[in-house]
């Protein structure tokens, strides 16, 4: 048997051990919590999951709960397994947030009511649609997984993205520290939530307020349409913006940030046209500096391995005598379909598209498609990303592999009625109109 150190060496010893202790230690400390498994049922918690009551108010302490607002009720069923014998639900729309990094999560729910039907929509962050109408008969639940993407402003090159005035309050949600989701629609019915890291392709989206997340009602445009369509096995990053133009973008360093997250295998949708043809100056125009800035936007996302995909502006209501639409975008819609050639880009045709759905319904039954000249209703928007959507599949592009599988082809001559998309209400409503006309 060996002598027993002296007691200093074996202080100096274990001093030592505790100091190559304390970066693993503060490394635990300071990394954030990325994966969550929450238990809404009243009954006893579930292994590995944090029980959630109704009074649970979210705060930046604990890094999770509802949004203050709506009277959430915590019904109890009984039975056996505590994730399935109950549920929250409310009379009103309802919001539960998470603190979770940037990135990409997966996020699993269980919905149903053990003794009566349940329909469920779910929406993510400024009304990104995610789920509509899931519905589950009495004893039945469902377990769908959604891709939810969040993002923060500041950006990993350096500096960070120029908010606008809108994007720190009634926009906050889109950048600030955590996930939101919305349960809304006749009867939500939440039993449990799982929640990880995703390492899935994104789809970023750049655009002005015909394609950005609309955050109030009854606004809307494509890009908070377009998730509903997508399988849980790629992410939809929409960092549109109201008012933006393809240079006003560039400025406020939106290009920056989506190309700071870009890796090889992503997508970018690129969307401007409204705002850019209203800029003046020397030599500015649709085939002189919008075509040299989309060919830079273009550039960008093929230099990190991205796909661009460029998409011509929708038209604006505008009729002649004769009910055919009349253009107001001037050059910009043919300068993107010139992009696409000259750069070997993909190419989806919404400015044809739009007109061939307009005069299919007419100037007497448009009204269920804008809410001004500019901008949609939750019925047009849906259907300008059913237009989207199937302009991918027309391409046969690589992204249609992501698709929800079975869609139906869709023709924009003969669009759906207005009774058959019935999407929810959010709770918080406007009457300004979005920034960018």
């Amino acid at each position: 048997m060996s002598p027993q150190r002296p007691l200093h060496q074996r202080f100096a010893v274990a001093l030592a051990g505790v100091l190559l202790l304390l970066p693993a230690l503060a490394l635990a400390d300071t990394t954030p919590q990325t994966s969550f498994k929450f238990q809404f049922a009243p009954a006893p918690t579930a292994d590995g999951y944090i029980q959630v009551a109704p009074t649970d108010v979210y705060s930046k302490d604990r890094g999770w709960g509802f949004e203050p607002g709506p009277n959430i009720q915590a019904v109890s069923r009984g039975g056996t397994d505590p994730l399935t014998s109950g549920f929250v639900t409310s009379d009103k729309p309802f919001y539960f947030s998470v603190a979770l990094p940037e990135g990409n999560y997966q996020v699993k729910l269980t919905l149903g009511d053990p003794d009566g039907e349940s329909t469920t929509t779910v929406k993510a962050e400024l009304r990104r649609l995610m789920l509509h109408g899931v519905h589950t008969d009495r004893g039945r639940f469902a377990t769908p997984t959604i891709i939810v993407n969040i993002r923060t402003p500041q950006i990993s090159t350096g500096g960070q993205v120029k908010l606008k005035g809108r994007e720190t309050t009634t926009e906050a949600w889109a950048w600030d520290e955590k996930m939101t989701l919305e349960f809304n629609d006749t009867h939500p019915c939440l039993t449990a939530m799982e929640i990880s890291p995703a390492n899935v392709p994104t789809l970023f989206i750049l655009g002005d307020s015909t394609v950005c997340d609309q955050p109030l009602e009854p606004w809307n445009s494509w890009g908070q349409m377009l998730t509903v369509f997508f399988k849980p096995e790629i992410a939809v990053a929409n960092h549109a913006e109201s008012g933006e133009s393809l240079r006003s973008s560039l400025g406020a360093r939106r290009l920056d940030k989506v190309i700071s997250l870009m890796k090889p295998g992503d997508y970018l949708m690129i969307q401007y046209g409204h705002n850019d043809q209203k800029e003046r100056g020397p030599g500015v125009g649709a085939f002189t500096t919008y075509t040299a800035d989309l060919e830079h936007f273009v550039d960008a996302a093929r230099a990190v391995g991205g796909t661009p995909i460029v998409i011509t502006s929708m038209n604006r209501k505008n009729f002649d005598a004769d009910g055919k639409v009349v253009n107001t975008l001037g050059d910009y819609p043919e300068a993107v379909r010139r992009v696409a050639k000259a750069k070997n880009v993909p190419l989806i045709d919404l400015n044809a598209m739009s007109k061939t759905f307009y005069e299919a319904l007419g100037p007497a039954n448009i009204g269920p498609v804008f809410m001004d000249g500019t901008h949609q209703r939750a019925y047009g928007s849906y259907e300008l990303a059913r237009c989207i959507v199937q302009g991918i599949k027309d391409d046969k592009l690589d992204l249609a592999k992501y698709l929800v599988d079975d869609l139906p082809d869709f023709d924009p001559a003969h669009p759906d009625p207005v009774s058959a998309i019935n999407i929810p209400a959010s709770p918080m409503s406007s009457t300004t109109r979005p920034l960018g006309n």
